[in-house]
């Protein structure tokens, strides 16, 4: 039985468990397993009568919704390659993967998107069908649902696009043997993490990353696989109110997220009275001592009193039924990691690429390593290639770009695929990532300086700053873009603390600072939020001229 055979059942199983849920300031929405499996049947029912057939590709833009699964799984059970696009991006930029990968057919998710596509693409646009329009009346009853296409394990899923860091985006392919083999290692994971609870009850997961992006979509896979019900947010400024409502197991996280919590809470700690601040930094540095096998008996009073009067209070606001809070796209801070153990939550990481279905390792929930990402996941092989690359070789590796055979050819080497990532492996077998090889800064001295621990110190040094980008190729020395409203003095005391534990070639001598952030609409971040570095240098270059003009070493 394949991944989609195994959703299809799950569904049918337990057609009145209550499986979706949309939150927003207007209410809640709910869809049980009938529900999704009849949207899914009228979804399907309309795709076939357009004209599709299996083996198209399609464009998915829209929101994260009930629909926009329903639409999903309609397209997979058809047999239509699914090309899910992030709608925050510019029309013209959606249009491009769109013909790229030569899409048959575009579901949007309302007429502002579709007029926007079609504008953008002109003469010879294929139909752009709204959610409206295939879904136009609610399906109620008992309606057929029959069963998914049968998919082979090369058949043809998704086309997913990376996020293009640098040089034009690459539509990954993924099949149906990447999925099933990866789906089961992550419900594995989560049974770990699970393991108490009782055969009937269902996990709890709270979503609001976009389903566009790889490892956000597989987490909604795993949990239509598996007995869950996810809630999804609709609206990140009703994040905190979301959660309280939801009250989730486990949700999947990018850095930034977990770096703002943390730092909001310290904020919000240092406006607390002398008495109230000075339990927490007892109660911190008992526990570090604590971890750190110095424990004294004095710490035992300092770390109770913390415990039961701070480090409980934030757990219960972040969630009362947290079991563990997930971080992937990118490595978390480690300080951060240690910040949320120490207040009673495990935050466990996930590393992976779009080209590896999303992950090559996952933090086992009973030991993990923090600062480190975990051990390989099964079945799959993982070491050091050339200059300290993670390599990976397993059934998790994506079939090939599309249309692009010697980029495909560029990074597989013998069967291993070359990440771009720099890692290292410790005795345990957990991995950590250090960088990107292409995001490397060779100075003019010869020394190669990875950016993005600098980078990380800085902005946890930093509380204020919304981004830091370090730059330096061919140059003497570092310098800096940071971004976010913050008094100059206040960087400038930042980078000093940041630089004393640092080599002098990797010190940051002088940085640009501007109050407004980088956008994806500005052209400065991808579509998942991750720098383009290179256009960051060009949008830059005269201030960073400026600062190599002025500070001389």
């Amino acid at each position: 039985m394949n991944f989609l055979e195994q959703i299809f059942d799950q569904l049918a199983a337990e057609p009145d468990r209550e499986r979706l849920r949309e939150m927003s300031e207007t209410g809640v929405i709910t869809a049980t397993a009938g529900d999704l499996l009849r949207l899914t049947a009228q979804a399907r029912a309309v795709l076939r009568s357009s004209g599709l057939r299996s083996g198209d590709r399609c464009g998915l833009l829209a929101s994260n919704s009930i629909r926009w699964v329903a639409i999903d799984l309609a397209l997979m059970a058809e047999g239509v390659v699914v090309v899910p696009l992030y709608s925050r991006q510019s029309a013209v930029e959606l249009v491009r993967m769109l013909q790229d990968c030569e899409a048959a057919m575009v579901c949007c998710g309302d007429e502002k998107l579709r007029g926007e596509l079609g504008s953008a693409w002109g003469e010879g646009a294929p139909p752009l069908r709204i959610f409206d329009e295939i879904f136009v009346d609610t399906p109620t009853g008992t309606i057929a649902t029959p069963g998914p296409m049968r998919l082979k394990p090369d058949s043809l899923v998704t086309i997913i696009y990376t996020s293009g860091t640098s040089g034009e985006p690459k539509g990954v392919m993924l099949n149906a043997g990447n999925l099933d083999h990866m789906i089961p290692c992550t419900g594995s994971r989560l049974d770990l993490l699970m393991e108490s609870r009782t055969s009937n009850s269902a996990d709890e997961i709270f979503h609001y990353l976009p389903f566009c992006f790889a490892g956000s979509w597989i987490l909604l896979l795993t949990a239509l696989s598996r007995n869950s019900r996810l809630s999804l947010s609709m609206d990140l400024n009703r994040l905190a109110d979301e959660l309280r409502l939801a009250e989730p197991n486990y949700f999947l996280n990018v850095p930034t997220l977990l770096e703002r919590i943390r730092t909001g809470v310290e904020a919000s700690l240092a406006s607390k009275s002398p008495y109230i601040q000075s339990i927490y930094r007892r109660g911190r540095d008992a526990w570090e001592r604590r971890r750190a096998g110095t424990f004294s008996l004095s710490d035992t009073l300092w770390w109770w009193m913390a415990k039961f009067l701070i480090f409980r209070t934030i757990q219960r606001k972040v969630g009362p039924s947290i079991r563990a809070l997930i971080c992937g796209s990118a490595p978390l801070a480690r300080e951060t990691q240690l910040f949320f153990l120490m207040i009673g939550i495990r935050v466990l990481q996930v590393y992976g690429l779009t080209e590896t279905t999303a992950i090559c390792t996952m933090d086992d929930p009973r030991r993990f390593s923090p600062g480190r990402v975990g051990p390989a996941i099964p079945g799959i092989e993982m070491k050091q290639g050339e200059g300290g690359e993670i390599m990976v070789k397993g059934p998790h590796l994506f079939a090939g770009y599309w249309n692009r055979p010697e980029a495909t050819a560029a990074v597989l080497q013998d069967g291993w695929f070359k990440t771009g990532d720099l890692g290292e492996i410790d005795a345990d077998g957990n991995w950590s990532i250090i960088g990107r090889i292409k995001n490397l800064i060779i100075l003019n001295s010869g020394h190669n300086v990875a950016p993005e621990p600098i980078e990380e110190k800085i902005l946890f040094n930093l509380p204020a700053a919304l981004q830091c980008v370090v730059v330096g190729n061919d140059r003497s020395f570092l310098t800096a873009i940071i971004t976010g409203q913050m008094e100059r003095a206040e960087v400038e005391a930042a980078v000093e603390l940041v630089n004393r534990d640092l080599p002098h070639y990797k010190r940051v001598l002088a940085f640009h600072l501007r109050s407004e952030p980088m956008t994806i609409e500005g052209g400065l971040l991808t579509a998942n939020g991750k720098i383009r570095r290179d256009a960051v240098v060009r949008e830059f270059s005269e201030e960073i001229e400026q600062l190599y003009r002025t500070k001389r070493t």
